[in-house]
């Protein structure tokens, strides 16, 4: 089993052809050209006009969770700013958690 793109693109089109083939006890048409463009990395792609136009923009209907959070921008000082980074991956969780305590301890008003 090709386990990644990289992998994929390494292999021997014609050796896995026969392979294929000899599992399957007879030539199977269009075997090479079908691995020929899995390795070339065509896979799965969009092709005809008509599937394009086909296509929705966006994600698919439920995709997105229904509470999402929201995209800002925040300005902070420097400082602030390398000391949260400096906690490691998940450091705009970690604010998140923060402020969400700060509003529950009462420090920080809930909005209405």
């Amino acid at each position: 089993m090709v386990k990644s793109l990289k992998a994929l693109q390494g292999i021997n089109v014609e050796a896995l052809a026969k392979a294929i083939e000899s599992d399957a006890g007879e030539a199977v048409p269009g075997i090479r050209d079908a691995l020929a463009e899995a390795k070339a990395g065509k896979f799965a792609a969009v092709h005809t006009p008509e599937q394009i136009a086909a296509r929705k923009p966006g994600r698919p209907a439920g995709s997105v969770k229904a509470d999402a959070k929201i995209a800002t921008n925040l300005r902070l000082d420097p400082d602030v700013l390398e000391a949260l980074k400096a906690t490691g991956r998940g450091w705009q969780t970690r604010v998140n958690e923060l402020l969400r305590a700060d509003i529950e301890s009462g420090r920080l008003a809930k909005a209405v």
